[in-house]
């Protein structure tokens, strides 16, 4: 079992990275390009690799609303057109769970996830979305 760093923003999805990313704070438009696969590098050195809940999980739920605005078959088609188009080498990596998307983040450089704030293992950084992180007033995803 992994020691939780707390239950900071009940109910509201994180963004997680390593603490070694060069990010602290984005902007939920830089979100959107993250993971719309717009923006595929952190710097030039480090790629983004994008880790999305299965479907049906409320995290994906939320990023699919919130963040792509999209049915989860437009997302579907939206991933298999753009690696059909060579636009990406490939779509988000699926996670099935917070504890495998942690393990994860902590194992691959430039990755992101989006986790139950409540279940942020100590050792990843949470980005502030617009100055804010969850838990704070006007934070988008919830």
């Amino acid at each position: 079992m992994q020691a939780f760093a707390g239950a900071v923003g009940d109910g509201d999805i994180a963004v997680v990275v390593r603490p070694d990313s060069p990010v602290d704070n984005l902007s939920i438009g830089e979100i959107r390009k993250l993971l719309l696969g717009e923006r595929q590098f952190w710097n030039s050195n480090l790629r983004v690799t994008l880790l999305i809940r299965a479907p049906s999980s409320r995290e994906r739920d939320v990023v699919l609303k919130t963040i792509y605005q999209m049915s989860e078959a437009q997302f579907r088609q939206y991933w298999i057109s753009k690696v059909f188009r060579a636009e990406a080498s490939s779509g988000p990596k699926i996670v099935y769970s917070n504890e495998m998307a942690a393990e994860l983040v902590a194992a691959i450089p430039g990755s992101v996830a989006f986790v139950d704030s409540t279940q942020v293992p100590r050792g990843l950084k949470t980005l502030k979305i617009d100055g804010k992180l969850p838990g704070d007033k006007g934070y988008p995803l919830h």
